[in-house]
């Protein structure tokens, strides 16, 4: 078995988390969310971004708007709808309970136990 391959499908897992979370606080460009997950180490190509973004888009949790950029052509900033904001809300919520159990389960210790 292919660690590489599990670890990918592990991170791609919490991906629409990940940046529906980013977008939490303030609009961003794709170009900064790409950079936010990269900075995170989550391993995200432009190819990948893209298409979810649309699809999270179409799914009524983000929108978008168009900004003129000072340092190129203008710029697509996402943010989140109310809906995102209440799916977000959600997904603390399940992202909680998730990581409660699979420390559980692997027996790993909460470091806020500490």
């Amino acid at each position: 078995m292919n660690i590489e391959n599990t670890k990918a499908q592990m991170r791609k897992g919490v991906l629409e988390y990940c940046i529906l979370s980013i977008l939490k606080e303030e609009d961003k460009y794709a170009s900064e969310i790409l950079e936010t997950l990269k900075d995170a180490k989550m391993l995200v190509v432009e190819g990948t971004i893209y298409p979810l973004l649309t699809r999270l888009k179409n799914a009524g949790l983000l929108n978008y708007r168009w900004e003129e950029s000072t340092s190129g052509p203008p710029r697509k900033y996402y943010a989140l709808t109310e809906e995102g904001k209440n799916f977000l809300s959600e997904l603390n919520s399940t992202w909680e309970e998730l990581r409660n159990a699979v420390n559980l389960v692997t027996r790993q210790k909460n470091t806020n136990d500490e």
